[in-house]
C-alpha cells in the first residue's frame, strides 16, 4: 500500500492547487522584492522613489493578504471590513500633507 493519495482523488487535487498558488505567490513575491531593489538604484527622486516603493509593496501585501490569508475566497463582509480599513488607513496617512498644504494657503 502506498503512502502517497491517488491523483485522482479530490483533496489531492485541492491540495496540489493550493500548492501551485502558494509558489506561484512565492516567486512572484521575490521577483517583486528584485523589482524594489532595482528601482532603489535608478537614482529617482525622494518622492518617486517612495511612491514606487509604496505601489509595489501595495502589490506584495495584496499578494498575501489574498492568498496566504484565504481574502481571495472570503465573504463580502470581510472584504468590506479589509475595504474600510484600507480606505481609514490612505486617509490617515494623507491627511497631514493635505492640512499642512491647506494651511501653507491660508
Amino acid at each position: 500500500m502506498s503512502s502517497e493519495p491517488a491523483k485522482d482523488d479530490p483533496h489531492a487535487v485541492d491540495i496540489d492547487r493550493h500548492v501551485r498558488a502558494y509558489v506561484s505567490v512565492f516567486v512572484a513575491l521575490m521577483l517583486l522584492t528584485v523589482v524594489t531593489v532595482w528601482v532603489s538604484s535608478l537614482g529617482l527622486t525622494l518622492r518617486l522613489a517612495v511612491g514606487v516603493a509604496l505601489a509595489i509593496a501595495t502589490v506584495k501585501g495584496s499578494l498575501v493578504a489574498g492568498v496566504f490569508m484565504h481574502l481571495s475566497s472570503e465573504k463580502r463582509l470581510i472584504l468590506l471590513g479589509l475595504a474600510l480599513t484600507v480606505f481609514f488607513f490612505l486617509f490617515c496617512l494623507l491627511m497631514p500633507g493635505v492640512s499642512d498644504s491647506l494651511n501653507n494657503r491660508l
